[in-house]
C-alpha cells in the first residue's frame, strides 16, 4: 500500500513539474494565427489497420489536406508535426508546438474496434470518465513503446496502469475551455455538414495534448474496422469532406477568439461617444451573453469568494462539467465593459459566450442576428 502511495505521488510531481506553465495564459493580440497539425502514427507506427487500411496514411491525408485550405485562407501559419511517412515521437510533436507558440493543436486519428462500432469523437485533454475513453487513451499513449528510453522522457509513464494517469487533471486546465469550444465546433460539423454520428466531446489522458501549451484537441475521425466507415475515410472523397469540415471548424474557431480584438476597437468608439441611441442599439433581442469565467469537474458554490468577489455568477452542467458564468445581458456593450472587469480582478483566460432560447451560439452568430 505504502509503494503503491509512493507511485502515486511521482505520477503527481511529475505532471505536476511540466504543468507549471501552463499556469497564465498570453492575452496579447497576436498578428498571426498558428495552428499546428499533428498527424497520428507514421514510419515504423501504423497505427490501427482496421479492414486493411492505414490509420497513418489516411491521418496524413487529411492533414495535408487540412493544411493547403488553412494556408489559402490567408492570416493563418501552419506547422506540420510531419508530412510524410515518418515516426515522430508524441513528446517532439507536442514540443514543435510549443517551439512555435502555436495557438491551436490539432492531432487527427482513426479509431478501431473489435465490433461494427462507427461514428467520429473529438477528445480534449482531461481524466478518462468511463472504460471505453481510457482505452482509447490507452491505445493511442501506447506508441511510446516503440521510442528509445521512453520511461526517461515519459517520467516512468505507463499507458496500461489507471496510476499513471493520476495527476492529468491539472494539465491544461486554463485551456480547457477553448480546447472543448472547438471540439464543439468539429463534432457539430461532422454530425450536420457530413451525417456522420456523433460519438460526442469527451475527455481522456492522451501524452500527446498533456504536453501542449494551447488548446489543444485530438479527432478520431471514425473507425477503419467498420466495413462502410473503413473505405469512406481511405476514399479521396471521404478525407476531403472531413478536412473540409475540420477546416470550418478552426476557422469558426479562429474568428470567435479574435472577436476580443474587435470588441475593444468598438469599446473605444462607443466610449467616445454620448449618443444614448448607439448605445441602445448593442442591444440584441433574444440574446443573453454571458461571460465564461471557468470549467471544471468541481462544483463549487456560486457564492462571490470563490470567484474573486464577482455576485451574481451562475452555474451549468454541460458535457459533464461545470461551467460558471457571469454578467447575463443582452446588450452586447455591456458585456464587454462586464468582461474588462472579469478580466482586470483575476480571469484572463475568461470569453464571452451568447445564448438563444436557452442554447449556446457562437458571438458570431449572435451579433449576425441583426
Amino acid at each position: 500500500m505504502r509503494t503503491n502511495l509512493l507511485k502515486l505521488f511521482v505520477f503527481f510531481i511529475f505532471f505536476l513539474g511540466n504543468s507549471q506553465h501552463l499556469l497564465a495564459i498570453n492575452d496579447t493580440p497576436r498578428d498571426r494565427f498558428v495552428v499546428v497539425l499533428d498527424a497520428g502514427h507514421g514510419g515504423k507506427d501504423p497505427g490501427n489497420t482496421g479492414n486493411g487500411f492505414k490509420e497513418k496514411d489516411i491521418a496524413l491525408n487529411i492533414i495535408l489536406k487540412i493544411g493547403e485550405a488553412l494556408e489559402k485562407k490567408g492570416g493563418i501559419e501552419v506547422i506540420y508535426t510531419r508530412d510524410t511517412d515518418v515516426f515522430i515521437p508524441l513528446a517532439k510533436r507536442a514540443r514543435i508546438a510549443n517551439e512555435a507558440d502555436a495557438d491551436l493543436f490539432v492531432s487527427v486519428h482513426c479509431n478501431a474496434h473489435n465490433s461494427q462500432a462507427y461514428g467520429t469523437e473529438t477528445f480534449v485533454l482531461g481524466l478518462h470518465k468511463t472504460k471505453e475513453n481510457f482505452e482509447v487513451a490507452k491505445k493511442e499513449n501506447s506508441v511510446i513503446f516503440l521510442e528509445e528510453d521512453y520511461e526517461v522522457t515519459y517520467g516512468g509513464f505507463n499507458p496500461n496502469s489507471p496510476e499513471s494517469y493520476i495527476g492529468m487533471a491539472l494539465m491544461q486546465e486554463e485551456y480547457l475551455n477553448q480546447s472543448i469550444l472547438l471540439a464543439d465546433f468539429i463534432q457539430k460539423n461532422f454530425t450536420h455538414n457530413l451525417k456522420r454520428k456523433d460519438r460526442g466531446v469527451k475527455q481522456a489522458g492522451f501524452l500527446v495534448l498533456k504536453n501542449a501549451v494551447m488548446p489543444s484537441v485530438l479527432i478520431e475521425t471514425g473507425f477503419l474496422t467498420n466495413n462502410h466507415e473503413g473505405p469512406y475515410l481511405n476514399s479521396t472523397s471521404g478525407q476531403n469532406k472531413m478536412a473540409a469540415a475540420i477546416v470550418e471548424a478552426i476557422d469558426k474557431y479562429a474568428n470567435s477568439i479574435n472577436l476580443s480584438s474587435l470588441q475593444n476597437i468598438g469599446n473605444s468608439s462607443i466610449s467616445n461617444s454620448n449618443n444614448q441611441d448607439e448605445l441602445q442599439d448593442e442591444v440584441y433581442e433574444g440574446i443573453t451573453f454571458k461571460i465564461q469565467l471557468a470549467a471544471g469537474s468541481k462544483k463549487l458554490e456560486t457564492k462571490a469568494y470563490n470567484f474573486k468577489g464577482l455576485q451574481n455568477v451562475e452555474r451549468s452542467r454541460e458535457n459533464g462539467l461545470y461551467k460558471y458564468y457571469y454578467g447575463a445581458t443582452s446588450n452586447y456593450t455591456r458585456i464587454n465593459e462586464l468582461h474588462d472587469k472579469a478580466k482586470q480582478i483575476g480571469y484572463p483566460s475568461s470569453y464571452i459566450v451568447a445564448f438563444k432560447g436557452g442554447d449556446k451560439i457562437t458571438v458570431n452568430e449572435a451579433l449576425k442576428t441583426k
